[in-house]
């Protein structure tokens, strides 16, 4: 089951990034996380009610509310940095920069989880999604915003936090039912991203959001609360060097979108590098 989980959080991932780029067109990255997280929040707690497990928020040990907490902020500046590279560059090229949080996600969870099951085949997985990261980053062909080639800092730096998301995620939903830990993780990301709204003065613009692509950030929005619901219910059950690198294959539903819709094509060379990375999860994912 927690594999069927890391599977469905890949393909609402997948979809939560084309709907996020049609969402952030004209209106402010970091107001569009602001929204889109009311959003996920909403969502997450209506899931918290219906499975019945809001009695259990007085349950908790203060180590659990700690991590959680920890993992929601980095969530929080995750998702800012991400935003806002997809705000700068092709969806083509942010997506698999973010993908890279496998890496060190995996190295980590071997090291502080000890889970060394096949750790062969886990290593080579991982070599082969670092290479074809590597590959699918083609700088010259990136389209970017005018004045504004910072992206792979900003995507770099959401795939840290994403990774560092991953491993507190796990020690603090150790005991707590999954959509709670996702529904408290998410008020936190809700507090940092409006207190970076309202500390950059961007409030303001909240009135001139375009319609449609407010409409576009609440079905991200949506999109990303049933990932998240699906994730930790996996992080939860399963293995976390498995169930991550199940999750970032979202990038093969990303750039079949991206086609689709955005009519960005990969070269010859990110798609070796996509190939790789896909086997190198399928790898993962069947010697578990």
């Amino acid at each position: 089951m927690w594999i069927i989980m890391a599977v469905l959080s890949a393909v609402f991932a997948g979809i939560t990034t084309i709907l996020a780029k049609c969402g952030i067109n004209n209106t402010d990255s970091d107001i569009a996380t602001a929204v889109r997280t009311i959003v996920v929040l909403a969502f997450s707690w209506l899931m918290v009610f219906i499975v019945g497990s809001a009695h259990t928020i007085t349950e908790l040990d203060p180590r659990s509310i700690l991590f959680l907490i920890l993992s929601g902020a980095a969530t929080g500046l995750s998702w800012i940095c991400y935003f806002k590279a997809l705000s700068m560059a092709d969806v083509n090229k942010v997506v698999p920069v973010d993908k890279s949080s496998t890496i060190l996600t995996v190295l980590l969870a071997i090291m502080l989880f000890g889970e060394t099951h096949n750790l062969g085949i886990k290593l080579v997985g991982t070599a082969l999604i670092a290479v074809g990261v590597f590959m699918m980053i083609e700088k010259k062909d990136v389209t970017v915003t005018e004045n504004k080639k910072g992206w792979l800092i900003y995507a770099g730096g959401a795939a840290v936090f994403a990774a560092l998301t991953s491993i507190l995620a796990k020690v603090g939903i150790t005991g707590v039912e999954s959509n709670l830990g996702t529904a408290i993780r998410t008020g936190v990301v809700l507090v940092l991203a409006w207190v970076i709204v309202f500390g950059k003065g961007k409030h303001k613009q909240i009135g001139s959001i375009d319609k449609r692509e407010l409409v576009f950030i609440c079905l991200s929005g949506i999109a990303t609360g049933a990932s998240w619901l699906c994730y930790y219910y996996a992080i939860q059950n399963g293995v976390v060097s498995v169930v991550v690198p199940i999750d970032k294959m979202s990038i093969l539903i990303t750039v079949a979108f991206s086609y689709i819709f955005l009519k960005e094509k990969l070269t010859k060379k990110s798609a070796a590098g996509l190939a790789l990375m896909s086997i190198g999860t399928l790898a993962m994912t069947v010697f578990v």
